[in-house]
């Protein structure tokens, strides 16, 4: 009862007095928050200490989903370019964060190498679900901004592109700084031999999706029949096979989305199938939002001071720094490089890459790390979910799209 009526207050009270919906994320954090001191055994029973698997297989469906829809609203392939801004946040920034977080984590917050990277990692990802406010519209309107679009792609595609961070971290927990034979496997088979999987996979599989969807049987296509469905079966198919075949799923996931949407440009039912995946995303994301306020009690007691500046640091000084730097030479001036620099939300993606890898490797300063990660994620859900909408419109509206 607690958390349906919490759900239900935090997108209706967001239009009562604003009228806009980025602050529903907040709010049901706020939901659950309050849901844990009213009822009793709350706060255990969504405990991501106690129960890391299902944290990590809520907040994996909820990614494939938003990644694949995310694709999906992208109407057109842009120029080089335009691609050139998500790029380079891809290539540079993400990976300074990590490495400041590693070294600030290791050197200052009290945490051992190992785990210094994964939380670096796991907070490296923008987030694909909570920046929907940031993120390009729905398909077929056409004209994506430059500032939407960037932050759409770089959301999309950092979800994969984290993994092998992570998964160097196991390596480090094992191996230590000088890994040996493993450095070199990692970077053929988990950096090279996953992303390119990842990417091919994905193409492959939104090419398919786009011929059965749309092609065949000629004059009789699926498409017709406005079921929605079919773009989480879609997904799951995709995340599914490139998994099986050792490739990025969520790499797999945004790419399947862009080529499918892409396979055929001025379907209508290529709205049905965003409505669909943004039902279903929406629905999930506020379960987990309100599960996470309900660990919020919990998990508070654990942060300490040294990894909360860190989390601090990381939204407001060197995501947006190693950002800003990062789009130098791109066709991003101003105060839209500024808007893209700074709205690096975090959110579900760093949930499970957090659930996954101490689900892998039992640290022993697990409970320190969920308390960062979870004090990361609140403070910017507030700060960017309480600001996006108003100031990306803005800077949309008097900047010329692309």
């Amino acid at each position: 009862m607690w958390i349906g009526a919490g759900i239900i207050l935090a997108f209706w009270l967001p239009r009562w007095v604003s009228g806009r919906e980025p602050a529903a994320a907040p709010l049901l954090v706020a939901a659950g928050f309050l849901a844990s001191l009213l009822v009793p055994g709350l706060g255990d029973l969504v405990d991501p200490i106690r129960h890391p698997k299902g944290w990590e297989i809520g907040s994996e469906i909820v990614i494939v989903v938003a990644l694949f829809g995310a694709g999906l609203r992208i109407d057109r392939l842009v120029s080089a370019p335009e691609w050139r801004p998500a790029a380079r946040l891809l290539v540079f920034a993400m990976p300074l964060c990590i490495a400041a977080v590693t070294l600030l984590g290791w050197q200052f917050g009290g945490l051992t190498l190992a785990a210094a990277l994964l939380l670096g990692s796991a907070l490296a990802p923008t987030d694909p679900v909570l920046a929907g406010d940031v993120q390009v519209g729905p398909p077929l309107e056409g004209g994506e901004h430059p500032v939407r679009f960037t932050l759409t792609a770089e959301a999309g595609l950092n979800d994969g592109l984290a993994f092998p961070f992570v998964l160097l971290a196991m390596i480090v927990a094992g191996a230590g700084w000088h890994p040996g034979d493993r450095g070199l496997e990692w970077l053929l088979r988990d950096v090279v031999y996953r992303i390119v999987a990842g990417v091919a996979g994905g193409a492959a599989a939104g090419w398919l999706l786009g011929k059965l969807l749309f092609a065949w049987p000629r004059g009789n296509s699926l498409a017709e029949t406005d079921a929605g469905v079919v773009a989480l079966a879609g997904a799951m198919l995709t995340f599914g096979a490139t998994e099986l075949a050792e490739g990025y799923g969520f790499l797999a996931a945004f790419v399947a989305g862009i080529a499918l949407r892409q396979s055929e440009q001025k379907h209508k039912f290529h709205r049905t199938l965003n409505e669909f995946t943004g039902a279903i995303e929406h629905a999930l994301l506020a379960l987990l939002l309100v599960a996470l306020g309900a660990a919020l009690p919990g998990l508070s007691m654990w942060l300490e001071w040294p990894l909360a500046l860190i989390g601090l640091a990381l939204i407001f000084v060197l995501r947006p720094l190693a950002a800003w730097l990062s789009l130098i030479g791109t066709d991003l001036k101003g105060r839209a490089r500024l808007v893209v620099s700074f709205y690096g939300v975090r959110g579900i993606g760093t949930i499970y890459y957090l659930a996954f890898g101490l689900g892998a490797l039992p640290l022993a300063d697990r409970r320190e790390m969920w308390a960062a990660a979870v004090f990361v994620i609140v403070v910017s859900t507030i700060v960017h979910g309480l600001t996006a909408g108003a100031v990306v419109e803005r800077v949309t509206e008097t900047e010329p799209k692309a």
